[in-house]
């Protein structure tokens, strides 16, 4: 792990581009069985971080859809708003 994952400084877009990184070098297949099983950690550390960054959002968005009674309204989105 680099320092911006140790601090928590990790962006959800930096670790999903590390994630891809790894996906890519693993499809290669050209890496030593152990350090495709650390690549093959690291990744699944990583998809667990990606997830909680976007469990957190979705939290967030609900709560920021209440409506006046507190309790959560429906909000419909079109794709590309």
């Amino acid at each position: 792990m680099d320092k911006a994952e140790e601090t928590g400084a990790l962006t959800f877009e930096t670790a999903a581009a590390r994630v891809e990184e790894i996906v890519r070098s693993l499809e290669r297949g050209d890496a030593p069985l152990d350090a495709a099983l650390s690549l093959f950690e690291e990744g699944a550390k990583l998809i667990g971080v990606c997830g909680k960054m976007l469990d957190e959002a979705e939290q967030k968005l609900v709560m920021l859809q209440k409506g006046p009674g507190g309790e959560p309204q429906e909000v419909e989105f079109e794709a590309g708003e």
